[in-house]
């Protein structure tokens, strides 16, 4: 009776698709069913029954942040996949890029070694950083991608217009949240299955 208890627990936990990120994807300055993971739950409910989205994601939160909280995420909200979106507030602080990288991948490892499957959302800085540290960060994700061999976003935030972005040019508005959905959905879509 145990084991079916704990093979029934199993079963379910393995139906989340856990986000975890920064403020945004817990919606900064939106209303919260307005952001895109919301979007995303709202999206796969038709088609994907017993998926649940669990957006474990905290406005402010940096690579070692997350690195610091990863187990205790992965041990409350065992995932079938992990959407991983970090590193922007590293970056927007002036962090060692050899940091953000090595956060970023033991992360990564543990959410893989989970069981989990992994999509890196990929995220570019504003060019007054300076074009060496800005192509550095933005050709971070790609190779932690391609060395890790998980799936990639390359930039979450393609496709988004000056205007769709709130007063502070950082976080996108609810008019944007859309287009972040499809951005995500395109290498989301291959790891449902």
């Amino acid at each position: 009776m145990l084991a079916s208890l704990l093979l029934s627990h199993a079963a379910f936990a393995a139906q989340n698709i856990v986000v975890f990120g920064d403020s945004l994807s817990a919606g900064y300055g939106i209303a919260r069913d307005a952001g895109w993971v919301n979007l995303l739950a709202l999206a796969l409910a038709p088609t994907h029954p017993k998926l649940n989205v669990v957006n474990t994601s905290i406005s402010g939160e940096t690579s070692t942040g997350g690195r610091t909280r990863i187990a205790a995420v992965l041990a409350q909200h065992p995932a079938k996949v992990m959407i991983i979106e970090l590193g922007a507030n590293d970056a927007l602080r002036g962090a060692q890029l050899n940091d953000v990288e090595k956060n970023l991948r033991e992360i990564i490892q543990l959410a893989k070694k989970s069981g989990a499957k992994v999509l890196l959302l990929g995220m570019q800085l504003p060019p007054n950083y300076g074009l060496r540290y800005t192509q550095n960060f933005s050709a971070l994700y790609p190779r932690i991608a391609r060395q890790e061999k998980i799936s990639l976003t390359p930039f979450m935030l393609a496709g988004i217009r000056a205007e769709q972005f709130q007063a502070d040019n950082l976080h996108p508005d609810a008019s944007a949240q859309a287009q972040i959905l499809r951005n995500v959905m395109v290498q989301l879509k291959p790891l449902l299955h």
